[in-house]
């Protein structure tokens, strides 16, 4: 149940197969790195950024294929990964990879980038993507969906199937194989591995709760608690998408000590709480012609922020109105949801809310202590992007 429609996914337009298309071929590039001029300069647009991410795709692909090639497994299984790779690695907004390069060139001062260091950072970025691969893989099968990025799902693409648990494997194995080729000689190459390992692990966590108190095919209100979403969304959705992206580029470029990290954690952890907050008050409120999707929380019982602030102020009649129609598969009862939400003022009960804990990163940010390396702009940039988003 990782959410997917967010500022890392909903928006993208970028499609890698069609809906009705079999599974592609990705291209044959070269399989020597290629010179790229790296300068990041304030004239590129955030569509530059992305493009040249997207274009660096082709070098970690043919670096894992290498890898694959390696162990003398046949050309179909090669092409089989190649496949699982350019599907479920590229398509969504990418930002959370992007935010890695960022945030590097944020704390070194740099506009520009050497070669070698907008490889590393991108190598990084890309594995964060690979992770993200990976949940979505999973994800997909666990909650049986049955479209991604506006294309199948990956296991319900041609004679795919069950294969896709094994393929699932593979893009999060390739993370550390990314590390190990360019970071074991790195005196922070056990940092990177500890980290992705970590951060794995609270996903998963945050996963497993998520899906033990709200299954879809069984609706019971009385498991869920603004403190089981609290920690579904921190471990879920804020310790990859926003801390994850910060602390790789902080141990690149050195600023890496125990009160740096703890100071990008304690602002990081509280701003992607918000942010998913945001989306549950987004999935119900906002202008699906803006959004580019229709909001399904309510139909598929998720534990979001809204239904737990609505359990907490409701009346005994409110209750059981939510009890009996929420998470159910019609548009009747979904509307009958909305209307106790609406007798409750959650929209005035969210904005107050995102005044609140706005005020409390602002403050959180203006005390960082920039002695040691760390840079306020690095949290500022997140928040800037954040704040009053409408999709």
């Amino acid at each position: 149940m990782l959410a997917a429609g967010t500022l890392f996914e909903r928006s993208s337009k970028f499609s890698v197969v069609s809906p009705t298309a079999s599974v592609p071929s990705a291209p044959n590039h070269a399989r020597t790195l290629p010179h790229f001029r790296c300068a990041i300069q304030t004239t590129f647009t955030m569509a530059d950024k992305r493009q040249k991410f997207i274009a660096f795709f082709d070098v970690i692909a043919e670096e894992l294929l290498d890898q694959l090639r390696t162990y003398n497994i046949s050309d179909e299984a090669t092409e089989w990964f190649k496949k699982s790779l350019y599907y479920n690695s590229v398509g969504g907004k990418l930002n959370r990879g992007l935010s890695v390069i960022d945030t590097y060139q944020i704390l070194s001062g740099k506009l520009e980038l050497s070669d070698e260091e907008y490889k590393k950072a991108a190598v990084l970025g890309w594995c964060i993507e690979l992770l993200q691969a990976y949940f979505l893989v999973a994800d997909d099968i666990m909650d049986a969906s049955k479209t991604r990025r506006g294309q199948p799902c990956w296991y319900l693409a041609p004679k795919v199937g069950m294969i896709a648990i094994n393929d699932s494997f593979m893009l999060e194995a390739s993370i550390y194989m990314l590390l190990k080729k360019h970071f074991r000689s790195e005196k922070y190459y056990i940092d990177l591995f500890e980290l992705f390992q970590t951060v794995t692990f609270q996903t998963e966590l945050g996963q497993l709760l998520d899906l033990i108190t709200a299954p879809e095919d069984e609706i019971d209100l009385s498991k869920f608690s603004l403190k089981k979403h609290s920690f579904i969304v921190i471990y879920k959705t804020a310790y990859y998408s926003f801390y994850l992206p910060v602390a790789l580029a902080m141990h690149m470029a050195g600023v890496d000590s125990a009160e740096d990290l703890k100071q990008a954690h304690d602002v990081l952890i509280p701003l992607g709480e918000y942010f998913q907050i945001q989306d549950d008050y987004l999935d119900c409120y906002g202008d699906p012609a803006f959004i580019g999707k229709i909001g399904t929380d309510i139909l598929d019982n998720k534990c979001s922020w809204l239904i737990n602030t609505a359990l907490q102020a409701a009346s005994t009649e409110q209750r059981k109105i939510l009890d009996d129609n929420y998470g159910q598969k019609n548009s009747e009862s979904e509307a009958k949801v909305k209307v106790v939400f609406k007798e409750l003022d959650l929209e005035s009960k969210y904005f107050a809310y995102e005044e609140d804990v706005v005020g409390r990163i602002k403050t959180l940010i203006e005390n960082v202590d920039e002695s040691r390396g760390f840079k306020k702009d690095v949290l500022t940039s997140f928040l800037s992007k954040i704040y009053k988003r409408q999709k």
